[in-house]
């Protein structure tokens, strides 16, 4: 069974919710890291996140991605108020998010931290609307 398919509800809103932090905290530690750096910008040569922290973001965006896919087939199938449109478009809005953030931190882009603070939105957003949408669907419950 892969990690993806063993992630229960509680795990994931926590996933979600480090991703929220982390991308919240994206946001903010450029401008603390220009200030000990004398004024440099963020994006400037020399401004790194630990790998550690990297490698972190960068397998919960790809895990995000992977199970708001697999949520969308499954939502089709159930049809009714887990099909409808406004819920599809948001899980395929938050699966791509996650998939291109994770493509800007893989490349160490200089726009990722904008990336991660648009991501966290999104997923926020998606955890919120299929908690509303879920009812007892356990699939739909994994992926809030």
């Amino acid at each position: 069974m892969s990690a993806i398919n063993a992630l229960n509800r509680r795990t994931f809103l926590s996933t979600g919710a480090s991703l929220f932090a982390t991308g919240a905290s994206f946001m903010v530690l450029p401008n603390l890291y220009a200030a000990s750096q004398g004024g440099a910008k963020p994006g400037a040569e020399g401004e790194h996140h630990s790998d550690d922290e990297m490698q972190k973001c960068i397998q919960l965006c790809q895990d995000c991605h992977a199970l708001c896919v697999q949520t969308i087939g499954h939502c089709l199938n159930l049809g009714g108020r887990h099909a409808a449109l406004e819920h599809i478009r948001l899980l395929q809005d938050c699966a791509e998010l996650c998939e291109t953030t994770a493509d800007y931190l893989i490349r160490g882009s200089s726009l990722h931290e904008r990336m991660c603070g648009l991501c966290a939105e999104v997923c926020h957003q998606c955890v919120d609307n299929c908690l509303q949408v879920g009812g007892d669907d356990p699939m739909v419950k994994k992926c809030a």
